[in-house]
């Protein structure tokens, strides 16, 4: 194979160059290397492209990773578990390409590619062995079309094939009541059933060619063979058997068991377009106009056509076009196919909305912030798609056992007409053998991981939780121990008054006024706090004159013609204030976790205390609810905080979470979670931070709140769309109840193939029955992959 060229970031100086250039020589397979430090590239010369997964983990390591990129491929004509291993095979082969994951259920193929590698290479891969490629961003309205129309011939086809077959299974019942003058002529049975074999089972030949052509076996193959067998031996009889005698025909079987298996390739088709409506109900969401403001008024534009910093009027009843802020107007905006929050929310001027959300009623006026690809929508179709197309762990065992199946297949078939030959006779042995052939086929196999994958991520979408990827879906079933971060996650993260205690005698209400005289024009989160609480109680003042901030301290100004300090016990200190009578008081909120306050007034000379203050970051009404249902799921849940012992301590009691960790830096977050794996526990990590990353990255499986940071869902296996901990429960839950059924999936195809495959080596199944077992086997596997979609997340 000729050079790759690898585009390598991080080098600086020429000891990178060499640091590089000894990572790719050590490389398994690396015949030479050339690096350039100017334009960042290496040129290798690999012996097999299929090791360059090995050369950039090894570059690394060294510290300088390679560019990659992403790309999905939506691929027709794979029927089976062997076309996945083909077409996988296919895609490494080419240079450049690291990574390939291929599901069957949803036809696509997710490929990692180093930067630079032509996409081109793929597709015409992928032509030799046998299969059309199309990349999914490029997909149209009328590719999907085509998706349809393919399903219409697909029924036609089936049809056709039934009617014509109908004939022939008849014409065994006169032969059964001792009239064959009934049966339909042997030429007659010819015609039909070589229609059905050669017209309507082309597709299985061409299949099958494909597949003898890569060296490999798939489903074409199994039923090519075996229905080929059956024609080929009747129209044997009808050429051989003296006139006047009415030779022995098995036309019936071949017919049949095209019609059976074209049946349960139409019903297979259908169920697999129900696991794909996740993806189709959130690409429905985005309108194709917009109504753009301008200096000559509003007009309706194609949404192609808007641009970041576009006005657009969005009036009641019309979905959101795009991604921005609220310049005017007030409504209220049903969001929840974007998060799942089933409650409309109230956007204002300033607020934020979301591409694909339902203004319900009032008019909107807002600014345009992200448009195409770069908006949410966009980004959690392309989770969902990804999600979708990436494949389990526990898939890629069923994949070896898939490689080698059909060759184990067609061994088993020989020995069965060999052997039967000698016991049974030639005749009954080649039916026992196409029967093998015939219900040994991978489908159910193939099918029984992607399907339960795909139903559960899309439901899982449905109601705010977004799963990147199969391995995150798969591993999150095991989770035995939940590490939650505090603030954002169990916390609503801003402050909030816990306590107001007006002393020496001062009137509540005067003292909360005097104290929002002073927090008037404060922008401290504390100052916030307060305001809100005295504004509940209807509590208003004339801000305090002569307004100072005391930095780290708090605030000073001048108050009913007095002068007012509202601070920590540092300001205090500093004014000579004594407050040894309330320091009772003052252990007693510090030992909850709450930040004090303390407002003096001064009489005279001398400054005295008015109030006492306490505040405390305000937990989540459904925290209590989320640390509940994950006991009843039998699941540790931890608290793992920077704050204080004392706040992190409180937070811990009033959940009843029994593990809390406190003043935990980012980094130690990691090693904790580390420390609990290495102990052979299966960690979730919840956060929403950029000091939760690491901790995400450690875990087993990472959870993040959308409401936080990017650097935080990058970080995380699966993205909770709300702020809501109550959606980690329900996460786990899916993934429980999808690991369930591709257990279930996984056990009955092999039961299936393990038991249909003696019994029609022993004559126990005719190669009817076989066909119309095994068109069964795949669609009960997609349609209990398919009652998924029943689930929903326990009622609060």
């Amino acid at each position: 194979m000729g050079p790759i060229t690898l585009h390598i970031s991080g080098m600086t100086c020429a000891s990178c160059v060499r640091r590089v250039e000894k990572a790719l020589l050590a490389s398994p397979g690396v015949a030479s290397a050339e690096v350039n430090l100017a334009a960042e590239t290496a040129r290798i010369q690999l012996q097999h492209p299929q090791q360059l997964a090995e050369v950039s983990a090894a570059v690394e390591r060294a510290g300088y990773p390679i560019a990659t990129r992403e790309r999905q491929l939506a691929i027709a004509d794979m029927t089976c578990a062997s076309c996945v291993r083909r077409v996988e095979t296919a895609l490494r082969a080419v240079p450049g390409v690291l990574e390939v994951q291929v599901n069957l259920a949803s036809e696509q193929a997710r490929v990692t590619l180093a930067e630079g590698t032509a996409d081109g290479q793929l597709l015409q891969a992928l032509e030799r062995a046998g299969y059309a490629g199309q990349w999914l961003d490029q997909q149209t309205d009328a590719d999907g079309e085509r998706q349809a129309d393919k399903l219409r011939r697909e029924r036609r086809h089936l049809i056709w094939a039934a009617l014509l077959s109908t004939p022939l299974a008849l014409g065994m019942f006169p032969e059964m009541l001792g009239r064959p003058d009934l049966m339909v002529p042997p030429l007659v049975q010819l015609v039909l059933a070589s229609i059905v074999q050669f017209g309507f089972g082309a597709r299985f030949y061409r299949g099958a060619w494909h597949a003898l052509r890569n060296r490999a076996g798939n489903m074409d193959l199994l039923v090519a063979m075996g229905t080929s067998a059956g024609w080929a031996l009747s129209t044997w009889h009808v050429f051989s058997t003296p006139a006047g005698q009415m030779p022995v025909l098995y036309y019936e079987a071949s017919a049949v068991i095209v019609s059976f298996i074209l049946l349960g390739k139409y019903l297979e088709s259908r169920a697999k377009g129900q696991t794909l409506e996740a993806i189709r109900a959130l690409t429905a969401l985005r309108p194709d106009t917009a109504r753009r403001r301008g200096t000559e008024g509003d007009e309706m534009v194609p949404l192609e056509q808007i641009r970041v910093g576009d006005l657009l009027v969005v009036q009641p009843g019309e979905r959101i076009p795009v991604d921005g802020e609220v310049r005017e107007g007030g409504s209220h905006v049903d969001e929840s196919m974007l998060t799942g929050e089933s409650l409309p929310v109230s956007r204002q001027p300033g607020d934020p909305v979301s591409g694909g959300s339902m203004n319900q009623d009032g008019l909107l006026v807002i600014e345009t912030t992200a448009v195409g690809h770069d908006t949410l929508l966009s980004q959690i179709v392309r989770l969902v798609e990804s999600a979708q197309a990436s494949k389990a762990p526990i898939q890629r065992l069923v994949d070896r056992v898939s490689s080698v199946f059909v060759p184990v297949v067609l061994i088993i078939a020989l020995l069965t007409f060999a052997v039967g030959s000698l016991l049974v006779g030639s005749e009954q042995a080649l039916l026992n053998a196409i029967a093998v052939l015939v219900i040994a086929c991978p489908c159910a196999l193939g099918l029984a991981t992607p399907t339960a994958i795909m139903v559960g991520t899309g439901v899982a979408a449905r109601y705010g939780i977004l799963i990147r990827d199969a391995q995150a879906l798969e591993l999150a079933h095991k989770v035995d121990t939940v590490i939650f971060d505090k603030t954002g996650t169990l916390t609503l993260g801003k402050p909030a008054v816990q306590a107001f205690q007006a002393l020496d005698g001062n009137d509540h209400d005067q003292a909360l006024a005097w104290a929002v005289a002073i927090q008037t024009h404060a922008e401290h989160p504390l100052a916030g706090a307060l305001r809100s609480y005295a504004g509940e109680r209807g509590i208003q003042a004339e801000p305090a004159r002569d307004f100072r901030v005391q930095a780290g301290r708090g605030a000073s100004g001048w108050v009913d013609g007095h002068r007012a300090w509202l601070g920590n016990d540092l300001l205090m200190m500093e004014q000579g204030i004594d407050m040894a009578a309330w320091q009772a008081q003052a252990a007693e909120h510090e030992a909850q976790g709450r930040t004090l306050s303390w407002l003096a007034l001064a009489d005279g000379d001398q400054p005295r205390l008015v109030a006492l203050m306490a505040f405390a970051d305000t937990i989540k009404p459904e925290a209590r609810e989320t640390i509940r249902q994950l006991d009843q799921l039998g699941i540790d849940s931890w608290l793992m905080s920077g704050d204080s012992q004392a706040a992190a301590g409180a937070v811990g009691r009033e959940l009843g979470i029994g593990r809390v960790e406190a003043q935990v830096l980012p980094e130690d977050k990691a090693r904790h979670v580390q420390q609990l794996r290495d102990e052979g526990r299966v960690v979730a990590m919840i956060g929403d931070g950029i000091n939760d990353a690491p901790a995400l990255s450690a875990a087993d499986v990472g959870m993040a709140m959308a409401t936080g940071t990017d650097v935080a869902m990058h970080s995380a296996g699966i993205t909770l769309m709300r702020g809501d901990p109550l959606l980690v429960p329900a996460a786990l839950d899916i993934s429980r109840h999808s690991w369930h059924k591709i257990r279930q999936n996984l056990f009955w195809a092999f039961v299936y193939n393990s038991l249909g495959i003696p019994l029609a080596a022993v004559g126990l199944l005719n190669p009817m029955l076989a066909g119309a077992m095994m068109a069964a086997s795949s669609v009960s596997v997609v349609a209990n992959a398919l009652l998924l979609k029943r689930w929903k997340p326990e009622a609060r």
